[in-house]
């Protein structure tokens, strides 16, 4: 398994974003979006070397060696603003997320569905989505010590959704409308958050292994 190179760092108005590219290659691009208080691995997981194609990952803004704008502001808006960024570059990209990154991969899939070959939800802390923390299920525990930790107004304001359920199910609308696949997202998760439960219920979804979506996005029409 190939170690990272180093990343290349995107500007988008004042932030700069790290894309990591976790394997190079030809074919269709993977691109992974991290948790809450997460940031991008420095390998390609186990659980996703079968994807055949590149595969990269993006650090949100706030988190890993993307920049960490003053005074927090953060909106799952912004993050989408740091995928789209990455989806010009890469041009299409079949999303993996999770927690807070399903949330976003939603998001983008809804709303660049020419570029999303489709998106794979999982669980990871984020929106409500469960936290590794001692006393809360919404906000991470992270280790201050350790290296880029992330920025804790991005642990605050990104913990849980404010938004009614009906927005996240507008945008599984649109993505089942045009991306012009059958399937456009895939849920590979066990908690649901009430968001995530609103989408499942507009597109009538079950869930699936990761071995299953893997490999029907890899071997969909481009």
């Amino acid at each position: 398994m190939n170690a990272a190179q180093s990343p290349v760092f995107l500007q988008h108005n004042r932030i700069r974003l790290a894309l990591h590219t976790l394997r190079a290659g030809e074919g269709k691009s993977l691109l992974l979006l991290h948790g809450l208080g997460e940031r991008s691995p420095a390998m390609v997981p186990m659980e996703l070397s079968e994807w055949p194609g590149p595969v990269y990952a993006l650090d949100f803004t706030g988190h890993g060696q993307s920049t960490i704008p003053t005074s927090g502001g953060y909106t799952c808006e912004l993050l989408m603003a740091d995928v789209d960024t990455a989806l010009i570059r890469l041009q299409h990209a079949t999303l993996v997320g999770r927690g807070l990154g399903a949330y976003v991969a939603l998001l983008i899939a809804g709303s660049r569905p020419e570029r999303v070959r489709g998106a794979i939800l999982r669980d990871g802390p984020g929106l409500a989505g469960g936290g590794a923390s001692f006393n809360s299920p919404y906000i991470p525990y992270v280790d201050p010590q350790r290296a880029a930790p992330p920025d804790p107004y991005a642990l605050i304001e990104l913990a849980t959704d404010v938004r009614p359920q009906d927005y996240a199910s507008g945008f599984a609308r649109q993505a089942a409308q045009f991306s012009g696949l059958s399937q456009p997202l895939m849920v590979c998760a066990r908690e649901r958050p009430p968001w995530l439960a609103a989408v499942m219920s507009e597109l009538d979804l079950e869930t699936c292994t990761l071995h299953q979506a893997l490999s029907w996005y890899a071997d969909s029409e481009p």
